[in-house]
């Protein structure tokens, strides 16, 4: 079976982000961050208007996405070896000995394991998928959102519609 394809480039979707991840045995990353870059493929059949998907709308959805993460510290929520608690004013996350206190604007709390390029990307599809809504997926076949965190050091998720 044979698709069409479009592409939004990595290099117009970009976010600088603090994080660290956790590690089997109870190791934890000191906190950095990266200068992301994100890029989005969706494969799929010509509509009636002889489009697989709108580039505008394209970019306009996974811009608003990257624009949640830019200049925020990204802490994940479903990781069982972090504490995470938050208030109106601050976030609080522990983590063996360690606490690290930020201020809650200055944060995005994010429902991964794990901040690593991999589970970012899956969360990223996940959110677009939604923003595309079903309604408007018909004739998609999957998408792909891959995160760049480095030159050269990428991961890609790709999910079906």
């Amino acid at each position: 079976m044979s698709h069409f394809q479009i592409d939004v480039a990595k290099g117009e979707l970009s976010f600088a982000a603090g994080h660290f991840i956790t590690y089997g045995g109870g190791r934890c990353e000191r906190l950095h961050g990266h200068n992301y870059r994100v890029g989005v493929r969706i494969r799929g059949e010509l509509n009636e208007d002889g489009l697989v998907y709108d580039f505008v709308a394209l970019k306009r959805r996974i811009a608003a996405l990257v624009a949640d993460l830019d200049h925020k510290m990204m802490v994940q929520t479903a990781n069982p070896l972090l504490d995470v608690e938050e208030d109106e004013r601050s976030i609080r996350v522990r983590h063996g000995g360690n606490d690290y206190v930020f201020p809650r604007r200055d944060v995005v709390l994010l429902p991964i394991e794990n901040t690593t390029a991999e589970l970012i990307a899956e969360y990223l599809a996940g959110r677009l998928a939604e923003e595309i809504g079903p309604k408007s997926r018909s004739n998609l076949v999957d998408l792909a959102v891959e995160v760049e965190e480095s030159p050269g050091q990428s991961a890609t998720f790709r999910r079906s519609l």
